[in-house]
């Protein structure tokens, strides 16, 4: 079978990664990929929003079935046009997709149809947002509606910090994105991010893990896309993930449902766990990034009739089975990031990083360049490792990170922290 994975993020190589392994996948590509991918598949300088582009490569080379990695495609409606065309695809329509194309959907959906989640308000103008703001306090949260790579939350810890980002997003920082904000209630607890597959009608859970989303240790610094994750989350108990699947993840597939909006695919709950249980924070419609190289690497069954069943509306008859082990990433950025950053700096000692033992090297935003791997982004490697427990999993990823020879890069050294001191 010919497998096209769309994306060129550290998850679409993670995603290559586990179908390259499938002896089902005869011939990999990736549209456009970088420059790890390119050591497992053959990639295609393709923009994963051409969808002509994407449609003609399919049809030309026989492509039998479609991957879909970031979400900008998917609230394109990438998958629809995929599938208009004949084409096998896995992810959710435009439609679906709109439970991360929208945040304010998506806390309507949840009002309608009793879903745990924050109080909320949506606005467009700005005067009534700080009039909300004002009556309810702080700290609040402010979002951007729609797609912000992550960056387009606010959590206030004061009314003037509330204002100025009101004042930020709805005066054009993201775009279209930010053309509507939703302010939301301030949870107390541990966030957790849960991640499930879906047929369209039955919902099947995967793992979870923790992100680590602020760009200096201690969780300081500006938000960025995630500059760590580790999997298992110890919160996320067999009890606990019954709860969040009862509570947030069915509930939600039947709504979708019922509203005439199938969701198929990966949906990955932020949840926060707190005194009342699990509440919904947000949804995105695909896997994390770096969430998913710390999935993929635990998830011991063959990822290609996983994601086929999903599509094709056969996960009740669907059994994954996990690896035991912790896994845990390390995002290495470039030094300026999430701000502005150098591109085209060289990178060394990568092979020399993925010799140790259950170490993964995940690129993010890599080319290669005369045989020379160079960095090409604000994200660029995720070093993965697997570990009988959390913290031996995070000293086999800092001794990879540590061979890696790269000056103008940095790292997070606390990965991991909060299962540690959970393990005391």
């Amino acid at each position: 079978m010919h497998v096209l994975v769309i994306g060129s993020g550290g998850r679409e190589h993670a995603l290559a990664w586990a179908l390259a392994a499938s002896p089902l996948v005869e011939r990999l590509s990736c549209a456009p990929g970088n420059g790890g991918i390119a050591a497992i598949a053959t990639c295609v300088a393709l923009d994963p929003i051409d969808s002509q582009g994407i449609i003609g490569f399919c049809r030309r080379e026989k492509v039998e079935f479609v991957v879909v990695g970031p979400e900008g495609p998917l609230v394109g409606g990438l998958v629809d046009k995929l599938e208009a065309a004949g084409i096998a695809a896995f992810g959710p329509t435009a439609a679906a997709a709109a439970l991360e194309g929208s945040k304010g959907f998506t806390k309507d959906l949840c009002a309608r149809h009793g879903i745990p989640t924050a109080a909320y308000g949506r606005f467009r103008d700005i005067v009534q947002a700080k009039r909300y703001i004002s009556e309810r306090g702080a700290p609040i949260v402010v979002k951007a509606d729609g797609l912000a790579a992550g960056k387009g939350v606010v959590v206030a810890q004061s009314i003037a910090e509330a204002e100025a980002a009101v004042d930020d997003i709805l005066g054009g920082r993201f775009g279209s994105a930010g053309a509507e904000i939703v302010i939301e209630e301030f949870l107390s607890g541990e966030e957790a991010s849960f991640f499930a597959l879906v047929d369209g009608k039955n919902a099947l859970s995967l793992a979870s893990a923790q992100d680590h989303k602020t760009a200096y240790d201690g969780d300081r610094g500006p938000n960025t896309g995630g500059m760590g994750a580790y999997s298992p989350a110890p919160i996320v108990t067999e009890t606990m993930a019954a709860s969040i699947m009862d509570r947030i993840i069915r509930p939600t597939v039947a709504a979708m449902a019922a509203e005439g909006r199938p969701f198929k695919g990966v949906l990955y709950a932020g949840v926060m766990i707190g005194d009342d249980g699990p509440k919904l924070l947000e949804y995105n419609t695909r896997f994390g990034d770096p969430e998913c190289q710390v999935l993929i690497p635990r998830l011991m069954s063959d990822a290609l009739p996983a994601f086929m069943a999903a599509r094709d509306g056969v996960l009740d008859r669907f059994h994954l089975r996990w690896h035991d082990k912790t896994a845990l990433c390390v995002v290495m950025a470039a030094k300026g990031y999430p701000g502005d950053y150098m591109r085209g700096s060289v990178i060394g000692g990568l092979d020399d990083a993925a010799a140790i033992d259950d170490v993964l090297v995940f690129h993010a935003s890599t080319k290669r360049d005369n045989g020379r791997i160079l960095a090409n982004g604000g994200r660029v490697l995720g070093i993965t490792a697997l570990g009988a427990s959390v913290a031996e999993a995070q000293a086999k990823a800092y001794a990879a990170v540590d061979r890696v020879l790269w000056p103008d890069g940095f790292c997070r050294r606390d990965i991991g922290w909060r299962a540690l001191q959970r393990h005391g």
